[in-house]
């Protein structure tokens, strides 16, 4: 299947609707080898945005993925790369939990240089900072764009009233208004993109990049038989995740809908994708892989989207009721 392309909101550029993301998998369970064949896998299947965030492995991931694009060698016109801020890396008052005016300006430059990129695609302000006043970050992340170290800001999590108070502080100063949104979808978590930012998609059109299409593995059908000794939700410090994996209401439901991805002869990865997909305020679905085998069958989900007629959606609907 061709890749397909989406205009990421109001702005100029497209993204792949299916693109690749580092959480967890980079530099904790992926090795640079692993992380250039992975990459370039994605890329010759049309992807052309790679997600990362200074969080990732504590900048670690930011630094692979860099030196992975340097090895690539691809032309910087053909891909699109991402980062977001918020929780910080270097111990300070001043540095975590925060998006504030210094933080953002040395937390950009310090991406870059792990990066080695001149310039970031998509800047993310990773969650909403209740403390630091919503107009000094609409300022900061407008002049990260005017100064050309971004090309888009965009933010992840934040509620709609505080994107719409973004959006009204960007347009009362002439601002660069926010681009994207990064909120968490998929089949078991769809009120705030379905119903809570239905005015943001109304009035601005706002494009999205969402993570986490496979509810953390739970719709790839892996974790219906007890979880696997190599999965994430075994390493230190995700406990919270072996919990919500083993929920059997959950589980019930994943149940039902393999029956559907067997009716169409799909993987469960491949009809959750597609399933995300299939709503047009979804820019781009972030994927994840640590194996080429895993980029290749996520991105068999394109021809899985053709085939979600509003039949067979209603059945998914049924399925997860």
């Amino acid at each position: 299947m061709e890749m397909q392309y989406r205009r990421l909101g109001q702005a100029g550029i497209k993204v792949s609707v299916l693109s690749f993301g580092s959480w967890v998998t980079f530099a904790k369970q992926l090795p640079l080898d692993n992380a250039l064949a992975c990459m370039q896998a994605a890329h010759d299947a049309g992807v052309n945005f790679f997600d990362n965030a200074e969080a990732y492995e504590k900048g670690e991931s930011e630094k692979l993925m860099g030196q992975a694009l340097k090895e690539l060698g691809w032309a910087r016109e053909t891909y699109l790369v991402s980062t977001k801020f918020f929780w910080g890396i270097v111990p300070g008052v001043n540095t975590k939990n925060t998006l504030n005016r210094k933080y953002l300006r040395q937390a950009m430059e310090r991406s870059l240089e792990r990066f080695g990129l001149d310039f970031i695609d998509l800047v993310f302000c990773h969650r909403p900072d209740p403390e630091t006043p919503i107009e000094e970050t609409v300022f900061t992340m407008s002049e990260m764009v005017s100064s050309g170290k971004a090309h888009y800001w965009g933010t992840s999590e934040w509620s709609a009233q505080e994107l719409l108070e973004a959006y009204e502080i960007a347009e009362r100063y002439h601002l660069h208004k926010p681009t994207m949104e990064q909120p968490q979808y998929h089949l078991f978590h769809r009120e705030r993109l379905e119903e809570e930012y239905d005015p943001l998609f109304k009035k601005y059109q706002m494009g999205t990049t969402i993570w986490s299409p496979l509810a953390s593995g739970m719709l790839s059908g892996k974790y219906l038989e007890g979880i696997p000794a190599d999965s994430r939700a075994n390493l230190p410090g995700y406990e919270w995740l072996r919990e919500k994996l083993t929920d059997q209401t959950t589980l019930n439901k994943v149940k039902n809908l393999k029956v559907i991805s067997d009716r169409l002869g799909c993987s469960l990865s491949q009809l959750a994708l597609a399933w995300c997909a299939s709503n047009p305020n979804v820019s781009t679905v972030i994927t994840g892989a640590s194996r080429v085998e895993q980029v290749h069958e996520n991105m068999k989900s394109l021809g899985v989207l053709e085939l979600l007629t509003p039949s067979l959606l209603q059945d998914i609907e049924g399925a997860i009721a």
